[in-house]
């Protein structure tokens, strides 16, 4: 039986909200005054009650009674929407802050990468800071020189690891914060979202490295809202939900039940502020609908008939290389397919300026189910722009429920050519 390495019971962090009361908008002037005001009251005791004229204060618990164990060597994913909790977690569990309730059993040293460049000193070169890391994280000189030239290589930056780490962009940072973290010798390796700053090419190493970390008996723990990456990486899941652990368990069922809550089943959804990756500010995808072949927004498509996936996107600065994509996958979380505007004779306009981008899905391709609509905007096997692997959700029905369309297994019903031939017409015995 494996060993515990993380024991959490009763987990709770509490913060204190401060509301101003009765202005709207409060210039500095007017916070100096009523806090001269308030102190001369304090001092007179004018009015008994001034304690009402004071921001009143609000408890919130970011985490609230959170219970689990995870053994040595799993790989877990932590799931939930923003605001859930995920990060306060991973912080509790770095202890960069302390519980309010509860209490944390670790055994092992923990690595942890919770935001770009987290530990790194801006006027310290990437050779300086990597020995900092280091010894932050409790390694003596000689084992962090042991892994030196493999953190090094792995980050491909030795072209700058003697520059200022100030100098670099938010993608170096992260190349070099996730290398140190993975290969410095820590039991336990903690990992927030911050690998959507990076190119596809360097997500796809990092992924790759933090599988062959689980392997090598290191615990993980990943936070993710892709949750593609959950499944193929993780074997557990827990999914937080405004401060609670709502399901503790194996990652299929769990994604499961985040993904039948989490994504709209209006046929539309619509981002107030626009939809990009931290860092990204050239482009941003504004909305994504489904319309019946009548054009009609809905989430309930009829199996025989096609069906349009839209997008609306901003550009604010040139962009020549964009591609678009999508991606539906089943309810459990199995992607189905894939398909980019690069497919067909599709150009996408690449100038500043809001555009409408369709793609269509042919009738008799989806068996019948609900599936799980995903959206992308990247600069082809470069950056990662924009993406939201679970926007939409919607069901394919099977209208007809006899001949080509009864009842089928698989994940796709293509209706394929067939043909006959007479080969001969004696019958042979």
């Amino acid at each position: 039986m494996s060993e515990v390495v993380i024991k959490v019971e009763n987990l709770g962090k509490k913060y204190m909200i401060r509301h101003q009361q009765g202005e709207r908008y409060t210039a500095l002037r007017d916070v100096l005054t009523n806090q001269l005001k308030s102190f001369g009251r304090r001092l007179v005791s004018l009015e008994p009650n001034s304690s009402n004229l004071q921001p009143s204060r609000e408890e919130f618990w970011a985490l609230n009674d959170v219970s689990f164990e995870i053994n040595q060597g799993d790989r877990v994913g932590i799931i939930g929407r923003n605001g859930a909790g995920k990060t306060t977690l991973l912080k509790l569990l770095s202890r960069i802050t302390e519980p309010t309730t509860g209490r944390i059993t670790l055994k092992g040293r923990v690595a942890s990468l919770l935001e770009v460049g987290t530990g790194f000193h801006p006027e310290l070169t990437g050779r300086e800071n990597i020995f900092l890391n280091g010894a932050i994280l409790g390694m003596s000189k000689a084992e962090i020189r042991r892994k030196f030239d493999e953190i090094v290589g792995f980050s491909q930056l030795e072209r700058f690891i003697d520059t200022p780490v100030k100098r670099y962009s938010s993608g170096m940072y992260v190349r070099l914060a996730f290398a140190v973290a993975a290969h410095l010798e820590s039991e336990i390796l903690l990992v927030d979202e911050v690998l959507a700053v990076g190119d596809a090419a360097f997500q796809k190493k990092c992924l790759g490295k933090m599988d062959d970390l689980a392997h090598e008996g290191r615990t993980v723990l990943f936070v993710s809202h892709n949750m593609s990456v959950i499944l193929r990486l993780c074997k557990n899941a827990l999914l937080m939900q405004n401060g609670f652990l709502q399901r503790y368990g194996e990652s299929n069922a769990v994604v499961s039940q985040y993904l039948a809550t989490e994504t709209t089943d209006k046929g539309e959804i619509y981002w107030e502020k626009g939809l990009s990756n931290r860092g990204v500010s050239e482009i941003k995808i504004m909305s994504v609908r489904v319309r019946d072949v009548s054009g009609q927004i809905t989430s309930s498509i009829d199996a025989r008939l096609p069906f349009d996936i839209e997008m609306d996107y901003l550009i604010k600065d040139d962009l020549p290389m964009l591609q678009m994509g999508i991606q539906i996958k089943t309810a459990e979380g199995i992607v189905v397919f894939q398909s980019f505007n690069t497919d067909s004779e599709c150009v996408l306009e690449t100038k500043p300026g809001t555009y409408n981008v369709r793609c269509t899905v042919q009738g008799g391709l989806l068996n019948s189910g609900t599936y799980i609509i995903g959206v992308y905007a990247d600069i082809r096997n470069i950056k990662v722009l924009a993406i939201a692997d679970e926007v939409l959700r919607i069901d394919i029905h099977d209208t007809a429920n006899k001949g080509p369309y009864s009842v089928r297994y698989g994940l796709i019903q293509p209706l394929l050519k067939w043909e006959t031939n007479l080969v001969a017409k004696e019958l042979h015995e």
